[in-house]
This record gives C-alpha cells, structure tokens and sequence, in this order.
C-alpha cells in the first residue's frame, strides 16, 4: 500500500505557526483509516515551537533557501531557515523510510507550498513558488499536491498503485 506524506495541519493538528490547524479532510480521514498516511509539520520537526512567528522566503523560492542562496526570515527579521532545512530532511528521510512516491501539503506554506507562496514582504503577496520541503520532496521525484488538489491527489494515487 502506498504511504502518503501530510501536513499534520491537515489532519487537523495545531501545528501551523499561529497554533491553528485545517482539516479534517473526509479524504484523509480515509486514508488514515487505511493506513496511509505518514504525518510531519516540518517546521516542528526542524525543532520550531507552536505558535511560532510567521516566515516567509524573499520570493518564495524554496529550491533557493535549499541552495543556500536565500534565507527564511520571520516577520520579526529572524533567521530560521536551519529550522526550516532541518525539517526538508526528516521529510526525505521518511521518503526514503517508508517509499513515499506523494505528498500531500499545505498550500502557500514556506515550508510546504507547492505553487504558490509568500514573496517574503510579510504583505499578503504571493508569487509562483514553493516552499523549501516542497522543493526538497520535488528533487528526490515525489509528486507534491495540497489540499486545494485533493481530486489530482486522489488519482495520482491511483495512478501510483497501478
């Protein structure tokens, strides 16, 4: 059976950086059901508190932040972006783990943003980007979706269990 990264987020936790959460999906609730999903909010995981002041990428390119050539600074002017790398690889180690082929992640996070993002100004502006554990999970060839592409995801599963 195919295993599924998710965003704790999404499955309703209250991870995200202001303590909320989204979710339940009833597609999730599913794929929990089955044994599916393999759960990280890689801002926790790099080792950032609940709540935690908001971050965002100059840009919103998070395959730069991987490069090292940008940094993911909170609204305050912190540099987290050891935190936010931190939390890329524990997601590819679970990749590697559990032969995670899909994602499924929270949409405009600088973590896990997969179309769009932030432009680092802290204004509401977004930009064609992804965040930094969706560029990671990307370079290693797993599909990445978020929860406004839960019918892509879906048959993407489908396709990955033909």
């Amino acid at each position: 059976m195919q295993k599924i990264l998710v965003s704790r987020c999404l499955l309703g936790q209250r991870v995200r950086y202001d303590g909320g959460a989204h979710g339940p999906f009833t597609v999730l609730e599913r794929w929990q059901r089955e044994g599916r999903i393999v759960p990280l909010c890689p801002e926790v995981a790099g080792g950032l508190p609940t709540p935690r002041a908001p971050a965002e990428i100059a840009g919103g390119q998070g395959a730069q932040v991987l490069d090292g050539l940008l940094p993911v600074l909170t609204v305050d002017g912190e540099d987290v972006t050891a935190a936010f790398v931190e939390g890329a690889e524990q997601a590819l180690a679970l990749v590697a783990k559990y032969g995670i082929r899909m994602a499924l992640l929270k949409a405009r996070s600088p973590s896990c943003g997969n179309r769009e993002n932030y432009d680092g100004s802290f204004s509401g502006t977004k930009v064609a980007g992804e965040g930094v554990t969706a560029a990671a999970l990307r370079r290693v060839g797993v599909q990445v979706f978020s929860e406004e592409e839960l019918p892509a995801a879906e048959a993407a599963l489908r396709e990955l269990e033909v």
